[in-house]
């Protein structure tokens, strides 16, 4: 049985990623107790479902402590995956505000709203870290909900045995995906944006992807990036891990990283000597996704 666990930061969207499991045709529970896990599994697999999501967050206090020796348990017989959806404190403050919902945390001691809230956010993020280290991470800080979907159905279309490597662009004035294991910095690398034809265009262009090809610093970067990660991808491989993000941004997030986090992806998607590790690669475009869930 293929066990999906979505857990992560109340007002991250655990709702909108439990959605698209269970548009994706997956047996959901929501926020069920962690001892019930188990006998829910038990339950599923004696009806023969083969793929089932649970969402499990904080709100069950202390008893998220033993959710990672069930998990170890259940990974005996089944395949287990963790989907730790996170977001920044002030995106988290800004999103409860909105809805006017309570933390599921918040306690009723006589502070502001807002202290109480940051501070169940706090000890939130303190009770799941042991799910987080372990899991697959998603910053959902600066992308709408149509962006989260989208992700979601590119991560349920990979085997979830192996190493998932997910090459990420981003925009540094947006801020650094927290689920980012590697960081790359190109903005030292002449940028489209100066040039008013390719200014509206994105890295995905063929315009863009001209200018860029032509500049022999882009080149080097892209080959002192790639011979960094073909050096050490076996030793995260050997680590025993399932996910590795490597994240490359420029300012926006729109032409350089773009373009640079397409061709180092299509040179280790080539690589025939990986094709028996058991190796999958995701593409995300952080801000190019946000930009065309808000057209939608």
């Amino acid at each position: 049985m293929q066990i999906n666990l979505i857990t992560g930061i109340s007002g991250s969207g655990k709702s909108v990623a439990l959605r698209a499991f269970e548009d994706a045709g997956y047996d959901c529970v929501d926020n069920l107790p962690v001892s019930l896990l188990e006998s829910l599994v038990s339950t599923l697999e004696q009806e023969k479902c083969e793929r089932i999501a649970v969402a499990i967050d904080a709100r069950r206090g202390q008893s998220i402590e033993n959710l990672p020796l069930i998990l170890e348990n259940l990974r005996r017989n089944h395949q287990v995956r963790i989907v730790f959806l996170n977001a920044n404190t002030n995106t988290l403050v800004q999103r409860f505000s909105e809805t006017r919902r309570r933390h599921p945390l918040s306690s009723n001691a006589k502070q502001s709203q807002s202290a109480t809230l940051i501070e169940a956010i706090d000890k939130e993020r303190k009770l799941l870290e042991p799910l987080r280290t372990q899991a697959h991470s998603i910053d959902t800080s600066n992308i709408p909900a149509h962006a989260l979907r989208s992700w979601i159905q590119d991560l349920l279309k990979d085997k979830p045995l192996g190493l998932t490597v997910v090459f990420e662009s981003f925009g540094f004035k947006k801020g650094v995906p927290s689920e980012a294991d590697l960081v790359f910095d190109v903005r030292c690398l002449p940028n489209p944006h100066y040039d008013k034809i390719l200014r509206p265009l994105t890295g995905n262009d063929k315009p863009v992807k001209e200018f860029l090809e032509k500049i022999p610093e882009v080149m080097s970067m892209e080959s002192d990036i790639t011979q960094f990660i073909d050096k050490w991808l076996p030793h995260y491989i050997a680590d025993g891990r399932s996910y590795l993000t490597i994240a490359i941004g420029c300012t926006g997030g729109q032409h350089r990283s773009v373009y640079l986090v397409n061709r180092i992806s299509e040179h280790f998607r080539a690589q025939k000597d990986l094709a028996n590790l058991q190796l999958n690669f995701l593409d995300r475009h952080r801000e190019l996704d946000s930009i065309s869930a808000k057209a939608l």
